[in-house]
């Protein structure tokens, strides 16, 4: 087994904590949760509503299965926190189900939460996986 390689791209949104972007491991990746901050510019505020933030989430998340050579379609698994939960689980859900084919919906776990960083609507963290 090799050891943990750990992933950071500038082409990311910055760091709101310390991680990395991503932590591999004999091909399996767990991507840190995302939050809806614009990767050019991290002073913006964040986009108003859950389905605008669910797709810069989504995006962000994009580009750091990209910066691994991977894409949507290596996704095993998704984790959805979101803060208002019986306000937005329905939007939430339109916006992201459009990133995958009806038939490959990755598994998911989506939490109610008090709060997240930078005052968010939603984050998603990922596993994904690289071809054998």
């Amino acid at each position: 087994m090799a050891g943990p390689i750990f992933h950071n791209f500038s082409t990311a949104p910055t760091h709101v904590a310390p991680f990395s972007h991503a932590v591999e491991c004999d091909g399996w990746i767990q991507l840190t949760g995302q939050m809806p901050t614009d990767p050019d510019d991290d002073s913006k505020p964040l986009a108003e509503g859950v389905e605008a933030q669910t797709r810069r989430v989504m995006d962000n998340l994009i580009i750091v299965l990209e910066g691994l050579g991977l894409g949507l379609e290596h996704v095993l698994s998704a984790r959805v926190f979101i803060t208002e939960f019986e306000r937005d689980y329905d939007a939430m859900n339109d916006t992201y189900k459009s990133y995958f084919p009806a038939d490959r919906l990755p598994a998911r776990t989506c939490v109610g939460v008090t709060g997240l960083a930078r005052g968010a609507l939603v984050e998603i963290d990922m596993i994904a996986k690289r071809p054998a």
